[in-house]
């Protein structure tokens, strides 16, 4: 019996699923599973250079992931951000959660968590239909109870192996060398952190890293199609624009619900359709 849990274990810490403790908290995910993927991921957007970097990655035939704040670099809910949202999503790209505020999670109480995961959801569900499958962390800060909340929110989080420090004050050449570095190694898979609010990363070193790795033979894929898992929990309907998506009386950048501001812990509301095709489920 020992010997058959042994070897279960080892399959599973093979091909990335989750393990005995993550059935009642989220799987981290730090690294691809499948061999030869690269999953360039962005955050702190939308901002102004979502579109561009989607279309970048368009016309490259690859695909990218984008981990969103509802009010960080800007509103979710502005005329301007809805529209890029709608146009990555629509293109393929992968869209995740990385909270509302951009908060220290740590320091927040467990309804704070729950709202910074409740009103991003919201938001996906009202302009994209889709209950989002992972949950990036500000900073890459987690604890025992954030994986459990992202649990009962049915999110795993997702943190990365490369960081191109491009949001840390790294230059456009130091940022490259990171890509080269990974190039040049023959890394056999890799989910690189970039941020989609630095005007670098997406007039150089984008263009730059879909050259560079296409070159050397890899698959520019999504965060979930290196996983092998399914980006979403549920695809359904988006809901039409009203009054009531603002960012008016929500949390600011960096903070969390409480005093005037209520905590949402509840499930948004969601217009059901039907579920991804052709990707495995979230487990």
């Amino acid at each position: 019996m020992h010997l058959v849990l042994a070897a279960l274990l080892a399959v599973s810490a093979v091909w990335g699923h989750p393990s005995l403790e993550s059935r009642t908290t989220s799987q981290v995910y730090k690294s691809c599973v499948k061999t030869n993927d690269i999953a360039l991921t962005f955050d702190d957007g939308p901002y102004i250079y979502l579109r561009n970097i989607a279309d970048e990655f368009t016309a490259a035939g690859a695909k990218a992931t984008f981990f969103m704040n509802g009010n960080n670099w800007g509103c979710i809910y502005s005329d301007d951000r809805i529209a890029s949202v709608k146009h990555a999503y629509a293109a393929g790209h992968m869209i995740g959660s990385h909270t509302w505020s951009h908060p220290d999670l740590t320091t927040l109480s467990t309804a704070q968590i729950n709202d910074e995961m409740f009103r991003m959801e919201e938001a996906f569900s009202r302009i994209l239909g889709i209950k989002p499958a992972f949950m990036r962390p500000p900073s890459g800060y987690y604890n025992a109870n954030i994986k459990k909340i992202a649990f009962s929110r049915g999110q795993n989080l997702a943190l990365w192996d490369m960081d191109t420090g491009d949001a840390d004050g790294n230059n456009t050449a130091q940022s490259e060398a990171v890509y080269n570095d990974a190039a040049n190694s023959k890394v056999k898979n890799a989910v690189i952190l970039q941020h989609e609010t630095e005007e670098d990363t997406a007039t150089k070193l984008v263009p730059y890293a879909l050259k560079l790795f296409k070159s050397k033979g890899y698959n520019l894929v999504t965060l979930a199609e290196c996983l092998g898992v399914s980006p979403y929990q549920a695809v359904g309907v988006a809901q039409k624009q009203s009054s009531s998506w603002t960012c008016d009386g929500t949390p600011s950048p960096g903070t969390g619900c409480g005093g005037s501001i209520a905590c949402k812990t509840g499930t948004p509301a969601f217009s059901s359709s039907s579920a991804p095709s052709g990707v495995v489920p979230n487990e």
